[in-house]
C-alpha cells in the first residue's frame, strides 16, 4: 500500500463553537481536499491531502466564519497509510483545554429573519440559534465543546433538528444549542408562581403596556423590564429596587435608539457587534422619563441580543428598561426558583424558560470615544475571549491573579494568553464572594489551568488577597503582592501591547482607593514604571478621610477635609452648616478613624459636594463624580490652579478659587469644567516632564477616574504630541487589576 503525503494543520484561537469545522469541510469540497477535521483540546486539527494545500491553508486564515478568531495556523508534513476518500468531520477527541471558549453571540440576521417568517418552522421560537449566534459560555459545562457538555444536553434533538445538525452544508451543522419548538426549551409567563395559559410573549407585552414590571430570563441571568416611556412604571421600579439614582439600562431596536440618542456609525457598529454590549450614548431627540438616568447626559442602550428579546420588542413596539434582576448589591439572579424567591417583590410577572443558565454573566458596558473603544465592564459577549500577552511574555509562567475588592475579576495566564474573567461584583458582598469562588474553580476547570504562582493586591484586608495568601501557603506556591496602582499601570501597558523590554512608562493613575507602598492610602498618582517595578514620582496632597469608610459614602466629609486643609475653615462652616463638623475635626486632629489619602475619587466627591451634588450620601459608587462630570459636559473653562512642589500636587489653590467663584455666583457648570481642566493640567505636567527628560517612553492613563470621558479628553489634549496609552479592551477601573497583577508577577518571577 502506497503511503500518501499530506499535512497536519493545527488552527488555534477562538475556533470551537463558531462553525469552523463546517467551514473547513466546505473549503475542502471547493478545493478538492481529502482528509478530516476535528475539535480537540488545543483547537481544531486538520489532516489533509490534495493538490491545493497551500491555498487551502491560506484560506483558513483569510476566510474564517464570523465568530472565529484565528491566532495561528501551524502545519507539518503528515503521512497517510491509506489515501483518504473524501473529507469528513470527525468526532471530538481528548480532554482538557488549550483553546478558547466562544462568548455568547447575539442573534444573527438569518435567525432574526427566521423567527419572523410565518412559513419557517421556528417562527416565533424564542430559542432559535445557529452556528453564527446564540448561547455559548453561559451554557457550557466542559470541553471539548459538544452538546453533551452544555445545558442543552437535557433537550434531545428531534429528527428535523438532527438532520440540520448533521448536514455540513447547513448553517446549523454542529450548532450545539440547536433546537426548535418540537424538542427545545420552552417559554411561559408566570404570575404568583402559576403558569398562565396562552402565548407568553403576547401576554408579557400586554402587561408591559399596562405598566407592569416583568422579570425576564435571559442568557446570563434575569432582567427587570418595564416600559421605558412610562415614567410611573420606571419610578415604581426604582422604588421597588430601592435604587434612587443609578442609571437603568435600556433595550430597543436601532430605530428606537436613534429616536432618543445620538448614534454615530462607529457606535451603530458596536451596538450590532455579536457581543451586543450596553453602549453609552448621548441623549438626543425625544426625551425619556428623567427617572431612567437622573441627571445623566448619556443613556446606556443595547440592541435585542436573543430571539426572546426580538420577539418581545416586536410585540411591545417600544423601548424597554432592561436592568439587572437582583437584590441591591447582590449578583444577578440566574435560577427559576431563585428568581421567584428574590424578585417577587419587584416583578408583577415572570417570563420564564427551562434552559439552565450554567454561568452568571452581566451585560457588558462599553463606550465609543474620540480616543476609541473603551470597555467599562467586561462581561457577556466579551468573555472568555483571551488577550494576547505583550511581546516578551510568550513564555510567561502560569499565574492566577485575583484582582481587588471592588469590581472583582480574576486573570489566568497561560500559553501566551491572558484570560481575564467576567465582572464578579464587589467582593465584600457575600454572594459576590461566593461567585468569586465559583469563577476560580470554573475557569481553572474549563481552561485546564494549574497555577505555578498567585498574584494579589498589596492590601491584606481584601478578601481576594487573603484568599490568595491562604491558597499559596496551602499549595506551596509563590505569592506576588502587587501595589494597586502599579497593577493599574501594568494593565494599561498590556492593553496597549507595550513590550516587556520597552522603556519605562509614566503612569497617571487616578481612582478611589488603593493601599500604597508606604502603607498610606493612594489614589491620585503619577508613577514611573515597567512591568516589574514602579516608582511614585508625584501625587495629590493627602487629606484625611473623616470617618474612614464613611467618607467614601458621604462626599461632604471630603469637602470638609479639603477646605480645612486649604485654610478655608470659615467657608467650610458656612457650606456645611448642620453637619457635625466639630466632632469630625476633633477626630482628624487626634488621628482617629481619619486616615490620610491622596485619592482622586474623593477629590471629585469634595468638589461635587461644594456644588451641592450628592452632598449627603451616595446611593451607588461614583454617583457624585458622575454628577460632576455630567455638569461639565460640553462646557469650556480655564483650568483652576493647583500647586506643585516637584512631588506633591496640592489642590488648595483650586479650592480657594472655587469658593471665590461660588461667592461670585459663577455658574456651577463652569466651576465643574474648571475643576476638570485644572486637575488634567496638574497631573499631566509631571508625566510630560518624565517623557521629555527621556525617563519614560509614553504616558499611560489608568484608574476608574478615566472612565470620565471629559477628564480623559482633557488629559489627551494636555499630552498632545506624546505617545499616550489608554484603555480599550481592558477596563480602566478595578476590573482590569488582575491582568496587571498577573503580568507584574510574571515579570518578577522570570527576570534575573
Amino acid at each position: 500500500m502506497a503511503i500518501v503525503e499530506g499535512r497536519r494543520i493545527r488552527v488555534r484561537g477562538q475556533v470551537q463553537g463558531v462553525g469552523f469545522r463546517p467551514f473547513v469541510w466546505q473549503l475542502a469540497q471547493r478545493m478538492g481536499i481529502a482528509g478530516e477535521v476535528l475539535n480537540d483540546p488545543e483547537g481544531v486539527l486538520i489532516l489533509a491531502c490534495g493538490d491545493a494545500l497551500d491555498g487551502f491553508e491560506a484560506a483558513l486564515r483569510l476566510e474564517p466564519p464570523p465568530l472565529a478568531r484565528v491566532e495561528a495556523v501551524e502545519s507539518a508534513p503528515h503521512l497517510f497509510d491509506l489515501a483518504p476518500v473524501g473529507f469528513v468531520i470527525s468526532a471530538s477527541r481528548g480532554t482538557g483545554a488549550e483553546t478558547r471558549i466562544t462568548p455568547d453571540a447575539a442573534t444573527c440576521p438569518a435567525c432574526a429573519a427566521e423567527i419572523r417568517d410565518p412559513a419557517a418552522r421556528r417562527f416565533g421560537y424564542a430559542f432559535t440559534n445557529c452556528t453564527h449566534c446564540g448561547p455559548r459560555f453561559t451554557i457550557i459545562t466542559g470541553l471539548p465543546y459538544d452538546r453533551a457538555r452544555t445545558a442543552m444536553a437535557a433537550f434531545p434533538m428531534c429528527p428535523a433538528c438532527r438532520a440540520e445538525y448533521s448536514d455540513p452544508a447547513d448553517r446549523r451543522f454542529h450548532a450545539q444549542p440547536v433546537a426548535c419548538p418540537a424538542c427545545g426549551p420552552r417559554l411561559w409567563l408566570e404570575v404568583g408562581g402559576v403558569e398562565q395559559p396562552g402565548e407568553a410573549v403576547a401576554q408579557a407585552a400586554a402587561r408591559l403596556r399596562a405598566g407592569d414590571i416583568l422579570a425576564v430570563k435571559g442568557l446570563g441571568g434575569f432582567h427587570l423590564a418595564c416600559d421605558a416611556l412610562n415614567g410611573a412604571a420606571v419610578a415604581r421600579l426604582r422604588q421597588r429596587k430601592r435604587r434612587p439614582a443609578k442609571p437603568f439600562a435600556l433595550m430597543g431596536t436601532l430605530a428606537m435608539i436613534r429616536a432618543h440618542a445620538q448614534v454615530s456609525a462607529a457606535e451603530a457598529a458596536r451596538l450590532a457587534d455579536p457581543a451586543a454590549p450596553i453602549l453609552l450614548l448621548a441623549r438626543h431627540g425625544a426625551a425619556l422619563p428623567e427617572a431612567v438616568a437622573p441627571g445623566q447626559p448619556v443613556l446606556g442602550w443595547m440592541l435585542p441580543y436573543t430571539p426572546l428579546h426580538h420577539l418581545l420588542l416586536d410585540a411591545f413596539g417600544g423601548p424597554l428598561v432592561m436592568t439587572s434582576g437582583n437584590l441591591s448589591g447582590e449578583p444577578q439572579v440566574t435560577g427559576n426558583a431563585e428568581a421567584r424567591a428574590k424578585l417577587s417583590a419587584f416583578a408583577d410577572a415572570f417570563l420564564m424558560h427551562d434552559r439552565d443558565i450554567v454561568r452568571r454573566l452581566d451585560d457588558g458596558v462599553e463606550r465609543v470615544l474620540p480616543s476609541g473603544l473603551m470597555i467599562l465592564r467586561r462581561a457577556r459577549g466579551r468573555v472568555p475571549e483571551t488577550l494576547a500577552l505583550p511581546p516578551g511574555f510568550a513564555d510567561a509562567p502560569r499565574v492566577l491573579a485575583v484582582g481587588g475588592q471592588m469590581k472583582g475579576a480574576i486573570c489566568l495566564i497561560k500559553a501566551g494568553q491572558a484570560l481575564l474573567s467576567h465582572h464578579l461584583g464587589d467582593l465584600d458582598e457575600p454572594l459576590s464572594w461566593a461567585e468569586f469562588g465559583k469563577a476560580e474553580a470554573d475557569y481553572a476547570a474549563l481552561f485546564d489551568h494549574r497555577p505555578t504562582a498567585l498574584a494579589c493586591d498589596l492590601h491584606p484586608g481584601y478578601r481576594a488577597s487573603a484568599h490568595a495568601a491562604a491558597r499559596a501557603a496551602a499549595e506551596g506556591l509563590p505569592l506576588i503582592e502587587v501595589q494597586h496602582h502599579h497593577a493599574h499601570l501594568a494593565a494599561a501597558m498590556a492593553d496597549a501591547g507595550w513590550a516587556r523590554d520597552a522603556r519605562a512608562v509614566a503612569g497617571i493613575v487616578l481612582d478611589g482607593l488603593g493601599l500604597g507602598a508606604d502603607g498610606t492610602i493612594w489614589g491620585g498618582e503619577v508613577l514611573l514604571g515597567d512591568y516589574r517595578t514602579a516608582e511614585r514620582v508625584a501625587h495629590l496632597a493627602p487629606a484625611p478621610l473623616p470617618g474612614g469608610d464613611a467618607a467614601n459614602r458621604a462626599p461632604w466629609r471630603n469637602l470638609l477635609a479639603r477646605l480645612d486643609a486649604a485654610g478655608l475653615e470659615v467657608e467650610a462652616d458656612r457650606l456645611l452648616a448642620g453637619h457635625p463638623l466639630g466632632l469630625l475635626r476633633q477626630a482628624i486632629r487626634a488621628g482617629v478613624n481619619a486616615p490620610l489619602s491622596s485619592s482622586a475619587g474623593r477629590l471629585f466627591d469634595a468638589v461635587a459636594a461644594a456644588l451641592g451634588l450628592v452632598a449627603e450620601a451616595q446611593s451607588f459608587e461614583g454617583e457624585a463624580a458622575m454628577a460632576l462630570e455630567a455638569m461639565a459636559v460640553g462646557v469650556v473653562a480655564a483650568p483652576y490652579p493647583f500647586a506643585f512642589d516637584g512631588a506633591v500636587i496640592d489642590p488648595s489653590p483650586m479650592f480657594r478659587a472655587l469658593v471665590a467663584d461660588l461667592a461670585a455666583h459663577r455658574p456651577p457648570a463652569e466651576i465643574a469644567a474648571a475643576f476638570h481642566a485644572g486637575l488634567a493640567r496638574a497631573v499631566c505636567a509631571p508625566a510630560r516632564a518624565l517623557v521629555q527628560a527621556g525617563r519614560a517612553g509614553a504616558v499611560a492613563l489608568s484608574g476608574g477616574c478615566f472612565q470620565n470621558a471629559t477628564l480623559l479628553a482633557l488629559c489627551l489634549t494636555e499630552l498632545a504630541g506624546l505617545r499616550v496609552l489608554v484603555h480599550h479592551r481592558v477596563p480602566a477601573n478595578d476590573g482590569g487589576l488582575a491582568l496587571g497583577q498577573a503580568l507584574v508577577a510574571a515579570a518578577r518571577l522570570t527576570d534575573p
